[in-house]
Order: structure tokens, then sequence, then C-alpha cells
């Protein structure tokens, strides 16, 4: 399993994996959205940015999902990384999901100066937050009414890992 940038094609599996309720998965379907999202980021910079990005998740068959990360400012002078993943419905509950973790950590230490990468999922999510563990990411806490999906505000658990981290 690798991680590589999105290319043309994949911007379909990127589509169906966050505008299709069939695919999203329970914990990620918050409605449908902007259809063209990926395609004008596609056009103006390949889903590759310094604000963020988008990179896919590979496999031996093709494409497995995608890990995605975006800027958030903690200080006036310091950042870190948000960091999302959305994987096929054929990819999941396999491990691969702790491996595209892993991957896009170590993607990101190594080319970013970011210290700090953060992920969140709800608290019913228990497979994300095992994937999230597994990949050497810390609990730090719920997050109270945090996101509204399916009808209803849920809570959610923040998980980090620092650049000094031990990985698994």
């Amino acid at each position: 399993m690798s991680l590589r940038p999105v290319r043309e094609a994949d911007l379909a599996v990127l589509e169906s994996l966050t505008e299709n309720p069939e695919v999203t998965g329970e914990f990620a379907w918050f409605g449908y959205g902007d259809p063209m999202r990926y395609r004008r980021s596609w056009a103006e910079n390949a889903l590759l940015g310094p604000e963020g990005g988008t990179l896919m998740v590979a496999g031996d068959t093709g494409s497995l999902g995608f890990v995605s990360w975006g800027r958030r400012r903690t200080t006036r002078s310091s950042y870190c990384w948000v960091l999302g993943i959305a994987m096929l419905p054929d990819a999941r509950g396999r491990g691969l999901g702790t491996q595209a973790h892993r991957l896009l950590a170590r993607y990101l230490f190594d080319h970013t100066t970011a210290h700090r990468l953060e992920a969140d999922t709800e608290t019913g999510n228990v497979a994300e937050q095992r994937a999230l563990e597994k990949a050497g990411f810390v609990r730090e806490g719920i997050m109270r009414g945090c996101a509204w999906r399916d009808g209803a505000w849920r809570d959610g658990v923040i998980y980090s890992l620092l650049r000094t981290d031990p990985r698994p």
C-alpha cells in the first residue's frame, strides 16, 4: 500500500466517497455538498497546496480511498495539520486505514515543518478510534456537540500525534 498524488481519473472516487451515501459510510455522510469542489481544486493545484492536500491510498488492485490534511492555525506563529481519511467499502475493516494514517503522518513529518497532527472522529466511530490509536495517535478528549450529522449534534474525540512521539 502507498500514497500517491490524485490523478484526474481519481476524481470520481473522491466524489463517490464524499457525495454518495451508499459509499461514504455511516460516520461520513453529511448530506450533499458542492459536487464540483474536487474538480475545481484539481484544475487549480491538483489537490496539493500550501494550506493542505489530498493523496490517494493505493493498493495492488487500484484506489482504496484517500487521505487529506488542512492547516489549522494554533497561534500567530504556529499551525498544525488536521487529517482526514475516507476508505472505499471494500477496504474497510482490514487495517488499511491504520496503515494510511501512518503513511500520511510520515509524509507530513518528512515534508513539512509541522510539529503536531490532529485527527478527530465521532465518539461512536470505534473503528476509526482504534485505527488512530494503532497508528500512534493519542486520545486527548471529547469535543461535545461538535458535529451535525443525520439530524443531531454529535460528540467527537480528538487525537494528536507529535513529531517527537514514538512511532508504533
